[in-house]
């Protein structure tokens, strides 16, 4: 085996054993549960800074708690390449979700650092504190406070225990009133590129290890509530109740019928019934809806839609419906020349025609989006499962996202330094890789 094969295969160990001790990292004892200014936030941190600082990074926690390392160029002082993705989980999650992408990064900067000094522009690892939104409810905190659009608003937001948001940052040792501090000036930036897991099928299914991502679908999530009568079971006819599980019921098959028809994705996540009672029918039903899709127009008018049906619905059954939105994105476009660098990268690897794909989940892109141009590059995931225990990625593949990574970063830099080893690592994928 070649010293560049040996490499590869070393650095992806490397890459899978530092998923795995992320992975311990966790809140639950049961699952992988890591949310945003937790104490498993903080020891997360503190093992990524020690990575970062062994691939010759300067590391420091920005205001609003994200982990950031940064290489100098040819010169101190010049803006930066992001390359980023996020700590944080959602419960009982996986261990590549976000995960894979921050400690691809590292791997990439560990890699270059031997060429810093041919380098046009700084490159920063960041390591986004909060994308999922489990605790608070509201993602991508970690992306947006880096992107200079933190809601001041969003400090009366409370966990499951009550916790406010401002709380919680002054519990974690950070100053509410010094998250600004977080923002990035643009002039220091020259774009971002993230390394994810698919989590979909697609290229699963047409049998490649990785994608160029196009653009990001917009989001929008609603908490919903169903609003009937409780009544005793036994006592009351069918023709007086006001039922509003029933109702709910019509209104979950409405979504995904609506979501079909228009070609948009939207899921009710979670449901819960008040009272709750075996023989009391139910007075009150609340939903969450997350709708998504890849242009903003198709994904409103489908919440119009799923609007007036719902209220139609509920209302024959002598319920009302009613709406609270509290996440709105709008979708992103990835920037051309970060498509075209991702799509040089994969190329260096082998596959000449990389697939281009649009992202149906959400990612800090999204908000970075705001601050800086935005590439993506998706790496392949076992059955297109994530956010769940079984989420899984092939050694081989990540050989290949980690050589393609380091490829786009050079051919950004100037397509001279791409040289035919990817900076001691390998375009083909070494033998004796295990299965994972």
């Amino acid at each position: 085996m070649s010293a560049a094969g040996t490499d590869v295969r070393t650095a992806t160990a490397r890459v899978l054993a530092r998923c795995d001790e992320l992975a311990a990292l966790s809140a639950s004892p049961d699952g992988i549960e890591r949310v945003y200014l937790s104490p498993e936030h903080a020891a997360a941190n503190a093992l990524a800074a020690g990575w970062m600082a062994a691939a010759g990074l300067r590391t420091r926690q920005d205001a609003a708690g994200n982990l950031c390392g940064r290489l100098e160029g040819r010169e101190p002082g010049l803006p930066a390449l992001l390359l980023a993705s996020h700590l944080d989980t959602v419960p009982d999650a996986g261990r590549y979700d976000g995960i894979l992408g921050v400690v691809l990064a590292v791997e990439v900067a560990a890699r270059l650092r031997g060429r810093a000094a041919e380098l046009p522009f700084a490159l920063e690892v960041v390591a986004f504190a909060d994308e999922e939104g489990t605790r608070f409810g509201t993602a991508l905190l970690g992306s947006r406070a880096l992107a200079g659009t933190w809601d001041e608003a969003w400090w009366s937001l409370t966990d499951a225990r009550g916790t406010t948001l401002a709380e919680a940052f002054a519990a974690f040792g950070l100053d509410p009133a010094r998250v600004g501090e977080a923002a990035r000036d643009p002039r220091d930036v020259v774009g971002y590129l993230e390394a994810h897991i698919e989590q979909g099928p697609l290229l699963e299914d047409a049998d490649r290890a990785l994608g160029v991502v196009t653009s990001i679908a917009g989001a929008r999530r609603f908490s919903c509530t169903v609003t009937g009568e409780a009544r005793h079971a036994g006592g009351t006819p069918y023709e007086r109740r006001r039922d509003a599980l029933c109702a709910a019921s019509e209104v979950v098959l409405l979504v995904e019928r609506t979501a079909r028809e228009s070609g948009v994705i939207a899921t009710v996540g979670r449901s819960q019934a008040f009272p709750g009672a075996v023989n009391v029918v139910p007075g009150r039903v609340e939903l969450s809806l997350d709708l998504r899709a890849e242009h903003d127009g198709d994904r409103d008018g489908a919440w119009e839609r799923i609007r007036a049906q719902a209220e139609r619905l509920c209302a024959a059954r002598g319920c009302g419906f009613a709406a609270e939105e509290h996440h709105s994105a709008p979708g992103v476009v990835c920037a051309p020349r970060l498509q075209e660098a991702v799509r040089r990268g994969i190329a260096a690897t082998g596959d000449a025609e990389p697939p281009a794909l649009y992202s149906r989940a959400g990612h800090d892109a999204m908000a970075v989006a705001s601050l800086t141009d935005v590439g993506m590059l998706f790496v392949r995931c076992a059955g297109g499962i994530s956010h769940a225990p079984e989420e899984s990625v092939e050694p081989a593949d990540v050989a290949l996202a980690l050589d393609a990574l380091t490829a786009a970063v050079l051919d950004l830099a100037g397509g001279d330094l791409v040289g035919g080893d990817l900076v001691g690592g390998s375009a083909e994928v070494p033998a004796g890789i295990p299965a994972r």
